[in-house]
């Protein structure tokens, strides 16, 4: 994909809000067409759900748990711009239980993670761009043809001939309704009611409690995920970190109860589901209020061509990880056709 001709020669200067996958491979795709990108994230660093939270003693990845590798494009990207070292396969025993309790292996497929963190692909993929970190956009205003963002400090950045949006629904539509756009911001009404919360606890024990799998999908109420995070390549912990997700349900429920609430109800939800008697010896929590994106229609991407304004990201494409690339992908390539 290298000095690839620009598709889209009038769109050389674009502005991508957001940091996630799809900015990130969006960010790529356009630089390496001669485009010039600049990427604004409000956290401290890219990744957005390749995510992970510093523990004792090393990491423990809080949202996508891992990702698979269906497409050769993917594979290429990923060994271009993130290097194999980056991710490896996980190996790992997964399974799930059906709603009569019996328990089924996953689909025998490979599945890999990022080493020695789910970041490191991030960071690995901002490498290059010029990302402007701890930067949170506010609105975008149009003069002409161009683009200008005014981020929460009302610092103003640009000309842009382009903005990408790869922020979760809710938030896009919040910054298009702030900026004016109430008929684009309009148009991520029914996606904003499709994007599912999610708790996540990291937990780590002193011996192992379960033997039986590295990461299940149980039937119940409030645990949906459990994962054994030492097992993953890379990890060096001392004891295992396990990652608990709630069930979207469970989530919503529970979105403005505490954190130590949170730990001790899907901590009891893991011990009930694998009979454990064994207890943490600490606890790390993390609410993620756009989790994953229910079934529903996924076009891929949004180009709005009259105002030159993007939206990219997994919620769009599938909601895995490499919906995220695809997505990308398929606005770059839309860009292109305007």
């Amino acid at each position: 994909m290298n000095n690839q001709k620009s598709q889209c020669p009038d769109i050389r200067r674009i502005a991508i809000v957001g940091s996630g996958l799809a900015g990130l491979s969006a960010a790529q795709m356009l630089t390496e067409q001669g485009a010039t990108v600049t990427v604004f994230e409000k956290s401290r660093g890219p990744g957005g759900r390749l995510a992970a939270k510093r523990v004792n003693g090393g990491s423990a990845d809080i949202g996508a748990q891992y990702f698979t590798i269906r497409s050769r494009e993917f594979r290429r990207f990923l060994d271009q711009h993130a290097g194999p070292a980056a991710y490896s396969e996980w190996r790992a025993k997964l399974g799930y239980q059906t709603a009569e309790g019996q328990w089924q292996s996953f689909p025998d497929e490979a599945r890999y993670v990022g080493t020695p963190r789910m970041t490191a692909i991030s960071r690995a993929v901002s490498n290059g761009l010029d990302l402007r970190v701890q930067t949170r956009i506010a609105r975008l205003a149009r003069n002409d043809q161009h683009w200008t963002l005014t981020d929460t400090d009302n610092q103003i950045y640009g000309p842009f001939d382009a903005v990408i949006v790869t922020a979760p629904p809710a938030q896009a539509r919040d910054l298009l309704a702030d900026s004016q756009l109430p008929a684009l911001a309009a148009e991520l009404d029914k996606p904003v009611l499709s994007i599912l919360p999610c708790w996540a606890v990291a937990a780590r024990f002193e011996q192992s409690p379960c033997d039986d799998y590295d990461g299940f999908r149980p039937d119940h109420d409030a645990l949906y995920w459990a994962g054994n995070n030492s097992s993953k390549p890379g990890r060096d912990d001392q004891g295992q970190w396990w990652v608990l997700h709630g069930t979207p349900g469970w989530s919503a429920a529970n979105e403005n109860s505490s954190p130590e609430t949170v730990a001790s109800a899907l901590v009891d939800a893991f011990r009930d589901v694998t009979g454990t008697s064994a207890e943490p010896v600490e606890t790390v929590t993390h609410r993620w209020l756009y989790a994953r994106s229910a079934p529903g229609d996924q076009p891929g991407c949004r180009w709005f061509e009259s105002e030159r304004i993007g939206l990219a990201g997994d919620w769009l494409c599938g909601g895995r990880v490499e919906g995220a690339f695809e997505s990308a992908l398929a606005l770059v390539a839309a860009m292109g056709k305007g």
